[in-house]
């Protein structure tokens, strides 16, 4: 009878052991992967349109700031000084009909880069 036990004890350790195994099921379909949930993003694309729309928003503020002079070179010096990411708030703004393009503009003009651009033109000008 002991030749009998070993083959019973080794066949139910190998039950015991391939319960202990997850079984997948083979459906030859790749496994499922989930999408990540998209990215909310800044544009970062500055067309035509909203180029014009920021510059003429920022040549307005430019113009209440310094009534009756020429107010383009230095609203070019602010159009170049500032971000693409700014500029397209400045449009947006505007487009909403928002105030807050005035803020804006005077943070870019505060910019040292900027405030040197539109003392060059100012000498310039002069």
């Amino acid at each position: 009878m002991r030749s009998f036990r070993l083959p019973i004890l080794l066949a139910a350790a190998a039950v015991a052991v391939t319960a202990c195994v997850p079984v997948t099921p083979m459906t030859g379909q790749p496994p499922v992967t989930t999408a990540p949930p998209p990215v909310a993003t800044t544009p970062t694309v500055l067309d035509a349109t909203s180029r014009a729309i920021a510059r003429t928003t920022i040549n307005a503020e430019m113009s209440k700031r310094l009534p009756g002079a020429n107010t383009a070179p230095y609203t070019d010096c602010v159009v170049k000084n500032a971000t693409t990411a700014e500029l397209i708030d400045i449009a947006q703004m505007t487009n909403a009909g928002a105030s807050g393009a005035g803020d804006s503009v005077a943070a870019i003009v505060k910019r040292p880069a900027t405030t040197q651009c539109i003392a060059a033109a100012a000498a310039t000008a002069a």
